[in-house]
């Protein structure tokens, strides 16, 4: 390939990117964030399991709601059966493992679409590497069978309730 050097014909060269993970936003968010945000924080005062969300984080045009792990069965019924939030459809939940977020170290993030509104959602749980157990929200939500699954066979999250939790 007529490489010099190191020989490293990967593109990587050994590049080492700090990963920066995003803080907490400010409101108002903008557009229908704050929409959606009020929404949802009204419903979990409703059901009173307020201290549900940790922390909500608009990035890169983007929302992202960080819910703790025992509240996720609870907020993923509301965000799809809210008239106000009509999130209908998970299409899918994504691992990451982050080894330096010490207690935190698996994320499970769940994107989540309202074809009735037409906006998008993420939701984010974590879990720490010696209790890697969220609870499934296949539920809630059926299309997740096989991305939980995934998601345990790759990162070994356990996803309490998940109806046949087996190697894909």
């Amino acid at each position: 390939f007529g490489v010099k050097g190191t020989g490293d014909t990967s593109g990587y060269g050994g590049l080492v990117a700090p990963v920066v993970l995003p803080g907490a936003s400010q409101r108002p968010f903008g557009g229908w964030y704050d929409e959606v945000t009020q929404a949802l924080e009204a419903r979990l005062h409703d059901a009173e399991i307020e201290p549900a969300l940790e922390r909500v984080v608009v990035d890169r045009g983007e929302i992202t709601f960080h819910v703790r792990r025992e509240d996720l069965s609870a907020v993923a019924r509301l965000l799809r059966d809210d008239e106000r939030l009509r999130f209908e459809l998970c299409t899918g939940v994504n691992g990451v493992h982050y080894p330096d977020d010490a207690g935190r170290e698996l994320h499970a993030v769940y994107h989540l679409l309202s074809m009735t509104h037409n906006r998008r959602v993420r939701v984010e749980v974590t879990c720490p590497d010696s209790d890697p157990h969220i609870p499934s929200v296949v539920d809630t939500y059926p299309t997740n069978d096989w991305h939980e699954r995934e998601t345990w066979d790759m990162f070994g999250i356990i996803f309490d309730g998940h109806p046949a939790l087996t190697r894909i």
